[in-house]
């Protein structure tokens, strides 16, 4: 039986998806301090997070996850966000990556 369009807005429970190739641009890669960054960033959402590096794929809110990936620089990982708030969730992380992870303004000049 087919509703009416309005009434299939309503039980619309189809959660937003958010997909993004990103490069791990970091020298030392997917290291601690960009992890706890992104865990941080990710746990800041409402949206499952999560990264894909091949068959591997870790919950982008646990550090330890995220580590396990062992993702070297020059290394493409796939983001997924699944939820209200998955749109806002991946265009933050994918920011992350393309600023390699805000540690730049860490490093003491030389």
């Amino acid at each position: 039986m087919l509703m009416p369009p309005a009434e299939r807005a309503e039980n619309d429970t189809e959660p937003e998806v958010f997909a993004a190739r990103v490069t791990v641009l970091d020298d030392f890669g997917l290291h601690a301090r960009p992890a706890a960054n992104l865990a941080k960033t990710a746990q800041a959402f409402q949206a499952d997070i999560s990264l894909s590096l091949g068959e591997q794929t870790a919950d982008a809110k646990s550090i330890l996850d995220i580590l396990g990936l062992a993702a070297a620089r020059n290394t493409a990982l796939t983001i997924v966000c699944r939820g209200t708030d998955a749109l806002d969730a991946g265009q933050a992380l994918v920011r992350l990556f393309e600023t390699r992870f805000n540690l730049e303004k860490d490093v003491p000049p030389a």
